[in-house]
């Protein structure tokens, strides 16, 4: 049970008209249960999806870049209830196999799964960070090689973004999407 109940239909009409914009056109499902408890907040939830959607629709990160670090930030910080929805989504649309998915979830993703020189060092850059909350020169250079100085902003941007979506999510005790992924067992 969430610790804060997400909104339920019927929904007043400025609540619908934002969960609208936080969904993307003609899903067959009910708005996210995250976005229904943000709708609780809703000057909160407005200035989160500035910045969620300007991550997701506006990017200037290749989709399957964006994805490989939003799933192996939320795998890092244990949010399967995020891992499983973008695992059901937008990582697949974005061109991420079951097989690269999983891996995310493992202590040793690179290692995991067969990825491309960017991806490993995306990957070695977000466990940095979960770590240590800091990028090693190494790790910098490695990004570097692939990168330039606004998509490397972005990186970081994006992996403090879901960090904070993990933090929102796990911290409200969220149940995964009936739909989404299931997030791997150990």
């Amino acid at each position: 049970m969430p610790r804060i109940e997400p909104l339920s239909p019927p929904y007043p009409a400025s609540v619908s008209q934002s969960l609208r914009r936080w969904m993307p056109p003609n899903v067959p499902y009910e708005p996210l249960a995250l976005f229904r408890v943000l709708q609780r907040n809703p000057e909160l939830a407005s200035r989160m999806l500035a910045v969620g959607a300007g991550l997701l629709g506006h990017g200037l990160l290749p989709a399957v870049d964006r994805e490989v670090v939003i799933a192996r930030v939320t795998a890092r910080a244990g949010c399967a209830y995020e891992w499983g929805v973008h695992a059901a989504t937008l990582a697949r649309q974005a061109g991420l196999g079951p097989e690269q998915l999983r891996a995310t979830t493992e202590a040793d993703a690179a290692a995991g799964a067969v990825w491309p020189p960017c991806h490993v060092a995306l990957l070695a850059a977000v466990d940095e960070l979960h770590d240590t909350a800091q990028l090693s020169q190494p790790a910098w250079d490695a990004l570097r090689a692939h990168y330039d100085d606004a998509q490397l902003l972005e990186f970081l941007v994006l992996a403090g973004w879901y960090r904070t979506i993990g933090y929102l999510a796990n911290g409200l005790l969220l149940e995964e999407e009936i739909w989404g992924v299931p997030f791997p067992a150990p």
